[in-house]
């Protein structure tokens, strides 16, 4: 919620997780928050970031690496994505 002037006065802010687009609830402890930096052509920081968050659910289901990787591809930070059994 916001106030009159354009400031966020929430206390709690729910997450949506970033695999299922369901709401990470405050309980949810088995979530977790990645952050990777985003680097410019010579590997160096640019001081921002891209978060996923993934829920417990998914963690449990063992689906968090597969959502991550496929996250990850569609957001540009994988070049090539090769599934190997």
């Amino acid at each position: 919620m916001e106030n009159d002037k354009g400031q966020v006065v929430d206390i709690y802010i729910p997450r949506k997780c970033s695999a299922t687009n369901r709401l990470i609830s405050a309980k949810d402890h088995a979530s977790v928050q990645i952050n990777i930096a985003n680097v410019d052509e010579n590997g160096v920081m640019t001081g921002t970031n891209k978060k996923y968050a993934l829920s417990g659910f998914v963690r449990k289901l063992a689906e968090s690496d597969d959502s991550l990787n496929r996250i990850a591809a569609a957001d540009g930070y994988l070049k090539r994505f090769v599934l190997l059994f």
